[in-house]
């Protein structure tokens, strides 16, 4: 066992401040790397020394193994937490690290490189006992075998990259006349995003939903599971809405579902916070997706249900320790949900909408968490991921955690840009949402954007309007009475307006 006195942050944005703050609570030193761009970013800011890596593209700063090595050593830095996204599942910075003698707060590299491929982790699952789609097993060689194959195990079927991930690189063939097409399409994106153009079949789920399970395993044989979480609100086959946990298992369906993701741990001897990804279909049956060899985006959800800090929990496991409980040892309470605040325009397919935030103004009060990378002022850029925060809201129940969200929604103001706020409006008070039964096709069978006026920020406007007509109305006298009918007649104005809206 080593304990680890002071730790580089290999990321930016709202995570590398996640990650120093569970430092400074656990007296651990911290290094902020930073891009150009990034320069008063927050997390530079907030960090006890901050290193100039590189200009705005992440290929020469974020991504540059050597550099955030060499910070690390000159800083003294005797550990590195990756973070998400950038080089948190790169097998070979895990190795360079291990090499170099830093830690790496995270998996080993094989684990990484094993989990990485959706091919060899299918296999390993496959002899684990863990379930997954119907298809191929291995990365498609034979056309006509896997011809073969989907005709058996029946369209439509999905085309998927064996390397990659976020939607990238996949395709639904729904007949035999576009497999030969859908093969083409999926390997020639596979390989412009990843380098890598194999890719394999499966079955095409019905309905499905996306649920995981929260792991967390220690270099002592111990490997436990925190609980489930639902993340089926996506768009282009990427998150959106997160909550905790989901509403529709079962106590027998989640022991069932919570015992593959630890076997499917244990079969990659992992180490580490990581994320074992399901696909629930109608019949709640459920297979194996992938498996997320870092920590997740939706961290939070889990750690409000069980109040444990995950981050402390990488840390305590990179310096060597036993996790401090047992499985019985772990509950969970209440409800949670997170919506991703992204600088996107969800008139438009959810395109980045970058700009300078000239307001932003977070909302509080009970049960809300805000994790934010970006302060007003401050310029959401093009070169990275347009996430401007999380807001986790939590609740006794799923009832109480939505009206929770649904008012901090409101109560967000952001200037500059548009935001995806009012789809999340528009989620959390759609009807199949709060039902909880809905799937990974809620943004296709329900979302209409004609519909999203009604979760702008229409308070705001009235606000406006309102001063507008009283400074109008005011300017022919200064009687109090006139006043008071003018304040009368404006809030009558108004309300007709808002009426009109509606």
């Amino acid at each position: 066992m080593a304990d680890i006195s002071k730790i580089l942050i290999a990321n930016r944005g709202e995570i590398a401040l996640r990650i120093i703050r569970s430092c400074q609570e656990l007296g651990k030193q911290t290094v902020a790397v930073y891009s150009t761009p990034d320069a008063d970013a927050p997390h530079v800011l907030q960090a006890d020394e901050s290193v100039h890596i590189g200009p705005a593209a992440s290929s020469e700063s974020y991504l540059v193994i050597d550099k955030i090595i060499e910070v690390a050593k000159e800083t003294g830095a005797d550990a590195i937490h990756p973070g998400y996204g950038f080089l948190s599942e790169n097998a070979e910075f895990s190795r360079r690290c291990k090499e170099e003698g830093v830690i790496f707060i995270g998996p080993n590299p094989k684990a990484i490189s094993t989990m990485g491929d959706k091919t060899a982790a299918r296999e390993l699952m496959s002899k684990a006992n863990v379930p997954f789609p119907p298809g191929t097993k291995k990365e498609l060689k034979d056309i006509e075998e896997a011809e073969a194959i989907a005709d058996e195990i029946g369209y439509p079927v999905l085309v998927k990259a064996a390397a990659g991930g976020g939607g990238k690189g996949m395709r639904i063939v729904e007949n035999k006349d576009e497999f030969r097409s859908g093969i083409k399409a999926a390997k020639s994106e596979a390989r412009n995003s990843f380098g890598d153009d194999r890719v394999y079949i499966e079955k095409y789920l019905v309905e499905p939903r996306h649920v995981e399970f929260q792991i967390m395993a220690d270099k002592h044989g111990k490997v436990l599971h925190i609980f489930d979480r639902e993340c089926s609100i996506q768009r282009r086959h990427q998150k959106v809405i997160e909550e905790a946990p989901c509403s529709i298992l079962t106590p027998e369906l989640r022991s069932e579902m919570a015992d593959a993701a630890i076997a499917a741990a244990q079969a990659v001897d992992y180490v580490g916070a990581g994320t074992i990804e399901f696909l629930v279909d109608a019949d709640r049956n459920f297979y194996f997706l992938e498996m997320n060899t870092r920590l997740q985006v939706e961290h939070p959800v889990t750690e409000l249900i069980t109040g444990l800090d995950l981050v402390a929990l990488q840390i305590l496991v990179a310096e060597g320790k036993e996790l401090p409980f047992e499985q019985q040892d772990i509950e969970m309470e209440g409800h949670a949900i997170e919506c991703r605040i992204y600088a996107e325009d969800p008139r438009d397919n959810f395109l980045p909408s970058t700009g300078t935030l000239t307001k932003h103004r977070i909302p509080s009060g009970n049960g809300i968490r805000v994790d934010a990378g970006v302060e007003e002022g401050q310029e959401v850029s093009i070169n990275y991921d347009p996430m401007i925060s999380k807001l986790c809201a939590y609740g006794n129940d799923r009832n109480h955690a939505i009206r929770r969200m649904l008012r901090a929604l409101e109560e967000y103001e952001i200037a500059g840009c548009r935001t995806t706020i009012p789809f999340c409006r528009y989620v959390l008070s759609h009807e199949t949402f709060a039902t909880g039964n809905y799937d990974t096709h809620f943004v296709g069978d329900h979302f209409c954007t004609e519909k999203l006026d009604e979760f702008q920020d229409i308070d705001k406007e009235v606000q406006a309007l309102a001063a507008s007509l009283l400074k109008i109305s005011g300017e022919g006298g200064s009687e109090t009475s006139q006043n008071s009918t003018t304040n009368k007649t404006a809030s009558r104005n108004v309300s007709e307006w808002w009426n009109s809206r509606k």
